[in-house]
């Protein structure tokens, strides 16, 4: 279902775009929420800890920019992985107000075990579209989401 939105035909298409869009990335994230709702992790939290897993420890602003959230969001993000025991913090010696988020022995196992579930999620929902759509869209993806740094 399209906008009902009698506006230009710039802003109609436009709007349209960002209807599918929005359906298709809550199509795509629903599909994965019952794997993560078993593992007992947010989407949020499979964020940090996959960003971990993969590029090793940084800081909770680095993290906010990986997983796309602001600051605060992530402080409490980080706040709950580790009560869980998932991650922790260390601190910078030379400069005590930064630290760096790492993962701990039993977040590494969590997130080894999990991440290739999720990515055969991923894999089942992407066959929806050929290996060549796939190529294709990834470039307008790309360009669509850098628009406004």
């Amino acid at each position: 279902m399209g906008t009902k939105y009698k506006g230009s035909p710039k802003e109609v298409n436009a709007l349209n775009i960002f209807i599918k869009l929005s359906r298709c990335v809550e199509s795509v994230m629903s599909g994965l929420s019952p794997t993560l709702s078993r593992a007992g992790l947010t989407v949020s939290q499979f964020g940090i800890m996959e960003s971990i897993y993969h590029l090793g420890p940084m800081c909770q602003k680095e993290l906010a920019c990986k997983i796309l959230k602001s600051g605060g969001n992530i402080t409490l993000v980080v706040d709950n992985l580790a009560k869980q025991g998932y991650v922790k913090r260390i601190r910078n010696e030379q400069d005590r107000r930064y630290s760096t988020v790492h993962l701990t022995a039993t977040g590494r196992r969590k997130i080894s075990a999990l991440f290739p579930k999720i990515v055969k999620k991923i894999v089942e929902r992407m066959g929806a579209l050929t290996q060549e759509e796939q190529k294709a869209i990834g470039p307008i993806l790309k360009k669509l989401g850098e628009g406004h740094k």
